[in-house]
């Protein structure tokens, strides 16, 4: 799985860091991706991550 976060949308709530701080991070107040692959025990996290996301600003891929 892969995450990308959309800049145009992100509005820096920090949501993402909080809920899946081995996925994101913050830069200039935006989140982040800091890792290539999302590890398996990491996924579900992901995906609440995007689901929760105010402004559905976190694009998952398998």
């Amino acid at each position: 799985m892969n995450a990308k976060v959309d800049p145009t949308q992100c509005i820096g709530c920090e949501l993402c860091v909080q809920l899946c701080p081995d996925v994101f991070g913050m830069e200039d107040n935006l989140a982040t991706v800091i890792v290539d692959v999302i590890a398996p025990d990491l996924e579900a996290a992901c995906r609440d991550c995007a689901s929760q996301c105010p402004v559905s600003a976190i694009v998952l891929s398998e």
